[in-house]
C-alpha cells in the first residue's frame, strides 16, 4: 500500500469510527514530505504507520475463563464462540465493520488501521514462512456502536499444548501493541495451584511489562464458587499465587455474567452484584478511555516527530560537512593526481593531447563518483540513528552536490514548515479538549435526565 492510499484508507475509516482525527492526517502528510526531502523517510514510508490509529484492547487467559461471553456482552453481539472447551486455535482482532465478516489473518497486514504490520514477521521466525501468519489469526468486522474506534483481540487459551510456544510470542508481542490489557481466571476452578503451568505462562508475558499498570486481571464467574462469606478469600487466594509468581502490579477485579447466574441467596446475590458492578464499571471506563488516550498520542506524535527531525537536522548538517571536507580534500588529490599523469603523458605523445586531456577528465568523474560512494558508505556505516543514516545516505548519492548538501538539510524553509506543524499540533490538542468536554458534558445531561425520569 502507498502512503497515498494509506491516507486515503485512514480518512475513509477515521470518518465513520473516530470523525474528531481526520483532519490529523493532513499533518501527517506534510511530515511525511519534509522527512521524505530530507531523507529520513523513503518514498515508500510514512510516520502514520509508526503508530496505532485504533487503540488495542487485548483479551487473554485459559479456555472456559468467559472470555468470549465478556466480548460478545460488551459488543451486545454474538460474535464469538463460548463454551467449556477450547473453541478456537487462532488469535480472533475483532473491529467495526458494516456486518459480520471473517478474513484470514493476511487481511490485518494490509488494513492501516491495524498496528500488525510487524506482527507476520513475529510469525515467521516460529515456523519461517509469512504465510503462517493464517494459522494463527483471524479478522472479524462486526457491526457494533461499542467497538467503533476500538480494536480487540481475543486470544485462544493457554492450555493446550500444541502452539503454546508459537501463542506465547505472539501474546508477548500484542501485549506490547496493546493499550489494555484483560487477563481472565477462572474463578470455577478448586484453587489457583491446580492450574499452575497456566498461571505461570500468563503471568510470564505480562510480569516484566515496562507498562505493567495497563493489565488488569479478571476472576470470571466468581458467582459459582463464592459463598456468603468466602468472597474476599477467594480473590485474596487469586492475588497470593499471582504474587508468588512475581507480580506486584497490576489491579485484580472480580466479575460475573448476570444473565446466567444461579444465586439462590438474595443477600448474597445482592452482595455479588455490588462487586461485580462496581468492578465491570471500572473495566468498562478503563476500555473506553483508551480511545481519549490513543487519540491524544496520535495528535502528539506529530510534534514528537517533528521535534525529533528538528533535532537531527543539526547532527545531519555537521556529517554532511565532515563528508564535503572529505570530498575536497580527496578531489585535490584525485585532480593533482589525473592533471599530472595527462601533463606527463602530454609531453610524452604531444599529438595526442586532446584524447589524453578527455581520457584524464573522464578518469577524474569515474574515480571521483567511486570515491564519493566509498566515503559515503563508510560514514554512514559509524552512523547509528537510523533516520540520520537514512538522511546521510540520500543527501550523499552520486548525482548529489556535495558542497551544497550541508545547506540542503540547514534550509530555513524546512525549520519552518516543522515548527507550524509544531504548532498546528498543539492547537490540536486544545481542539480535543474543548471536544472531550464538550461530550463529557452532553453526558452528564444525559445522565442526570436519565436520573430525574425515573425519579418522576
Amino acid at each position: 500500500m502507498t502512503p497515498k492510499e494509506r491516507y486515503e484508507k485512514l480518512k475513509e475509516h477515521l470518518a465513520e469510527e473516530n470523525p474528531l482525527l481526520v483532519e490529523v492526517i493532513d499533518e501527517y502528510r506534510d511530515l511525511d514530505k519534509v522527512a521524505k526531502k530530507v531523507g529520513f523517510l523513503t518514498p515508500n514510508e510514512t510516520y502514520t504507520e509508526s503508530i496505532s490509529w485504533w487503540p488495542l484492547i487485548s483479551v487473554l487467559g485459559i479456555f472456559s475463563a468467559g472470555k468470549s461471553s465478556f466480548i460478545n456482552e460488551f459488543l451486545g453481539k454474538k460474535v464469538q464462540l463460548t463454551g467449556n472447551q477450547a473453541v478456537d486455535d487462532k488469535f480472533t482482532v475483532i473491529c467495526y465493520g458494516r456486518e459480520v465478516t471473517t478474513l484470514p489473518g493476511v487481511a490485518l497486514d494490509a488494513d492501516p488501521r491495524f498496528p500488525f504490520y510487524n506482527i507476520s514477521k513475529e510469525i515467521e521466525k516460529i515456523e519461517g514462512s509469512e504465510t503462517n501468519i493464517n494459522r494463527y489469526l483471524q479478522l472479524k468486522t462486526v457491526d457494533s456502536d461499542a467497538i467503533k474506534g476500538k480494536i480487540l483481540i481475543d486470544s485462544p487459551g493457554f492450555d493446550a499444548d500444541t502452539q503454546r510456544d508459537a501463542i506465547l510470542r505472539i501474546t508477548r508481542h500484542i501485549i506490547d501493541l496493546s493499550d489494555l490489557v484483560l487477563i481472565f481466571f477462572d474463578a470455577r476452578r478448586p484453587e489457583p495451584g491446580a492450574m499452575r503451568d497456566t498461571l505461570d505462562h500468563l503471568v510470564e508475558v505480562a510480569k516484566n511489562h515496562s507498562d505493567s499498570d495497563k493489565v488488569l486481571y479478571i476472576l470470571n464467574q466468581i458467582d459459582s464458587c463464592a459463598k456468603e462469606d468466602n468472597l474476599e478469600e477467594i480473590i485474596g487466594a487469586w492475588q497470593r499465587a499471582l504474587s508468588q509468581k512475581g507480580l506486584v502490579s497490576g489491579r485484580f477485579y472480580a466479575i460475573y455474567n448476570e444473565a446466567l447466574a444461579k444465586i439462590e441467596d438474595e443477600q448474597l446475590k445482592e452482595r455479588l452484584k455490588r462487586k461485580k458492578d462496581t468492578d465491570l464499571g471500572e473495566i468498562l471506563e478503563k476500555m473506553e478511555k483508551v480511545q481519549v488516550d490513543r487519540s491524544y498520542r496520535i495528535v502528539k506524535n506529530v510534534e514528537a516527530r517533528a521535534k525529533e527531525i528538528l533535532a537531527l537536522l543539526p547532527e545531519l548538517q555537521v556529517k554532511l560537512e565532515q563528508f564535503r571536507t572529505n570530498m575536497l580534500i580527496a578531489d585535490i588529490l584525485l585532480l593533482l593526481l589525473t592533471v599530472g599523469g595527462a601533463v606527463y603523458l602530454g609531453t610524452q605523445f604531444p599529438d595526442m593531447k586532446f584524447w589524453i586531456s578527455l581520457g584524464a577528465i573522464l578518469l577524474f568523474f569515474i574515480l571521483h563518483f567511486k570515491i564519493k560512494s566509498l566515503i559515503s558508505n563508510f560514514m554512514s556505516k559509524k552512523i547509528e540513528n537510523p533516520y540520520l543514516q537514512k538522511g546521510f545516505k540520500k543527501q550523499t548519492r552520486w548525482h548529489k552536490l556535495y558542497f551544497l548538501a550541508p545547506n540542503q538539510v540547514a534550509n530555513k524553509r524546512l525549520k519552518e514548515k516543522l515548527e507550524r506543524l509544531i504548532e498546528k499540533s498543539r492547537a490540536y490538542i486544545q481542539k480535543l479538549n474543548d471536544q472531550f468536554i464538550s461530550l463529557k458534558k452532553k453526558e452528564s445531561i444525559e445522565v442526570k435526565e436519565g436520573t430525574n425520569k425515573e425519579e418522576g
